[in-house]
């Protein structure tokens, strides 16, 4: 399941970052990737364990767990500290075809999750930059995605995916991953679109029409069924 959740951050929320960082001193991305991903991981990134970046990081999971979309598609359990990385197109960088760690620690909380969602919030406008692309591989087929700034994508840890080569400009980002309550994404997926419907039926009838309300219950009770918490 891929799902693109618009307006996380503001844009005066994201010129504030893109301010913020460019203050900062970057270092080479490859400092957090796996023994696979750092051989095809050409980019730079904050230091993970600096102040800038535990801030900036703990303001992006305040406008998370305040949008519903987000919260409905990810069912959130843990959300690792937010990363955030940069490509230029000067250093010609890229991230090859690559698969995410099965699991993530955290050095300064001790935090350990499973990682079942990536995701990616773009910090720079499509027109900032050519190529730097995120491309995910599924049953489907791929998929490029390319995001206003503030707009994020969630799609499945386990996907293969890439990011092509920035050759113009500079493609910004927070980049960071979650375990969910529901760990199947298939049932995930389901009380997604239960979910959906449910939202627009309460559009039209409201909240309190009987159907909607026993829909509801239904909806509660399949993550009562499939929760781990």
């Amino acid at each position: 399941m891929l799902i693109c959740v618009p307006n996380v951050l503001t844009k005066d929320d994201v010129a504030d970052f893109r301010h913020i960082m460019d203050e900062c001193a970057w270092e080479d991305g490859r400092s957090t990737a796996g023994a696979q991903s750092a051989l095809v991981k050409n980019n730079e990134q904050l230091p993970p364990d600096s102040e800038v970046a535990r801030k900036l990081g703990k303001r992006v999971i305040s406008a998370l767990t305040a949008n519903p979309r987000f919260i409905s598609a990810a069912i959130p359990l843990q959300i690792f500290p937010p990363l955030f990385n940069r490509y230029a197109a000067a250093d010609g960088h890229h991230f090859g075809i690559h698969v995410d760690n099965a699991v993530r620690g955290d050095r300064l909380t001790g935090l350990r999750i499973r990682t079942d969602l990536s995701v990616t919030l773009f910090l720079a406008e499509p027109d900032e930059y050519d190529g730097g692309e995120l491309v995910i591989e599924d049953n489907y087929g791929s998929h490029e995605i390319k995001l206003p700034a503030g707009d994020l994508v969630v799609y499945p840890a386990s996907s293969l995916h890439m990011v092509t080569p920035v050759t113009r400009g500079m493609r910004v980002a927070s980049f960071f991953w979650l375990q969910s309550m529901i760990r199947d994404a298939h049932a995930r997926s389901l009380i997604f679109d239960l979910d959906t419907a449910i939202q627009a039926l309460v559009e039209r009838l409201g909240r309190d029409d009987p159907e909607t309300v026993k829909l509801t219950g239904i909806y509660h009770n399949l993550i009562r069924k499939w929760a781990e918490v």
